[in-house]
């Protein structure tokens, strides 16, 4: 795997990393040059451009419990990737499982889905440039999203 690759996937993994810790401010971080689209090909309320409103994105979306955290784990397979790295440019794919357990939910798998992203290097680090989320199987969110 090449340098670019690794770089790319430890982003993706970095990712969920973040929001299991509860670090919104982390996650947002990492689409300072990016967004989030939380629908393919969707009207502009569904993107999510920058840091702040990747931020204001999971602080609307995201439950946290009394230690900070979503008492979640998001586990990130089958990572693909494509890198163009005369171009500063790849593209990429994953897959996630999210589990989650409260005082009030035992441990079980909330949501399934995948991710399809692209990335740029910016003065010679790999950033987010675009996360297409897609969910595939649902189930019991109310513990974790807010709506």
């Amino acid at each position: 795997m090449s340098d670019a690759a690794r770089e790319i996937e430890n982003l993706v993994y970095t990712y969920a990393e973040r929001i299991d810790a509860g670090d919104l401010d982390g996650v947002a971080a990492l689409f300072a040059h990016g967004r989030i689209c939380g629908v393919e090909d969707g009207p502009p309320e569904t993107v999510f451009e920058g840091s702040t409103r990747v931020r204001q994105l999971y602080e609307m979306a995201t439950r946290l419990s009394d230690d900070g955290t979503p008492k979640t784990k998001h586990f990130t397979t089958n990572v693909q990737l494509y890198v163009d790295d005369d171009a500063g440019a790849a593209r990429g794919s994953a897959n996630y499982c999210v589990t989650q357990a409260t005082p009030d939910l035992p441990l079980q798998i909330i949501v399934t889905g995948h991710y399809r992203d692209t990335f740029q290097r910016i003065d010679g680090q790999w950033w987010f440039d675009t996360r297409i989320m897609f969910v595939d199987q649902v189930g019991d969110t109310s513990h974790h999203l807010k709506f």
